[in-house]
């Protein structure tokens, strides 16, 4: 069996979560300094995703962080392309801690048209891939943010996804599909229904082709069983979208089949000033939280 066939039979039935440590340019600075790590610490670029890798480094080195409660571990770009511990991040992840790689490839959101934010652009989306698969990354994951129930809105999030979504099928990577329901959109649970009927309508064109999808946690509970059951989805998992890790374990715990995919709330208490002890025990304390939240 590949590599590639051990981690594809590892994401969809394997118990577990989807660690998400894509923090991109835009998003790095908060990140950071929800870390314990402000604007000062740094005066290039350069210098700010040095920090963020550290951070990244702490987290996958961890003794807390290993395949028997995590999954997968979503990655950024420059995290692919840095080592850790003397080897690649991916293999890194795959080798030593059994986590399998994902990137993250989509370049951030395009302005809100008809109550929805699409992709931007993917200009170098061939040679991305091309890379991934050098890396050996196992998939990759793509976001878009819904902000109102819009139907025509919807189509076009879910039409953008999907397409993208088949360009990546092509080179053999398994896309995770990502179009988030802003939890305040004032007709969340009505946007929730839209997109559902339009992801079942694009999942019945795959063929024998399987997708994953990343999900906001939903207003109906169980809402994307037929989701999780459908042939053609490996797994669905849950973006936490700016719940506390609390409710988003307590809205996850809900949700039979549902698995994590948290970023914020994965890493909501770790600080750059707790000692590997306190820092370590912190990790633990969160991963098993939502492990325990993912295998309801």
């Amino acid at each position: 069996m590949s590599n590639f066939e051990r981690q594809l039979k590892r994401m969809r039935s394997d118990k577990g979560f989807i660690a998400a440590l894509d923090q991109s340019g835009g998003s790095t600075p908060k990140a950071l300094k929800l870390y314990g790590i402000d604007e000062s610490a740094w005066s290039t670029e350069e210098e700010m995703f040095d920090l963020i890798h550290k951070m990244r480094t702490r987290i996958i080195t961890s003794p807390a962080f290993n395949g028997n409660r995590v999954l997968a571990a979503i990655l950024f770009e420059r995290t692919m392309d840095s080592d850790i511990e003397g080897r690649p991040t991916a293999d890194y992840l795959w080798d030593v801690k059994n986590v399998v790689p994902i990137l993250k490839v989509d370049k951030g959101l395009a302005a809100e048209q008809d109550g929805v934010q699409l992709m931007k652009p993917i200009d170098n989306l061939a040679s991305l891939l091309a890379k991934a698969k050098s890396k050996n990354i196992f998939g990759t994951k793509m976001r878009s943010v819904i902000k109102q129930a819009n139907e025509a809105g919807i189509k076009a999030i879910v039409k953008q996804q999907f397409d993208i979504g088949r360009e990546i099928l092509d080179t053999g990577l398994i896309p995770i599909i990502e179009p988030e329901v802003d939890i305040k959109c004032p007709n969340k649970a009505e946007a929730e229904a839209l997109l559902k009927a339009g992801i079942l309508d694009e999942l019945d064109r795959l063929g024998d082709r399987s997708i994953m999808l990343k999900l906001t946690l939903p207003e109906e509970d169980n809402f994307y069983r037929d989701l999780i059951e459908h042939r053609n989805v490996v797994r669905v998992v849950a973006l936490s979208g700016g719940y506390t890790r609390a409710e988003a374990n307590e809205r996850l715990a809900r949700q039979n089949g549902m698995i994590a995919s948290f970023s914020r709330a994965l890493v909501e208490g770790l600080t750059a000033q707790q000692s590997d002890e306190e820092f370590n025990k912190a990790l633990d304390e969160s991963i098993e939280s939502i492990y325990r939240a993912s295998i309801t």
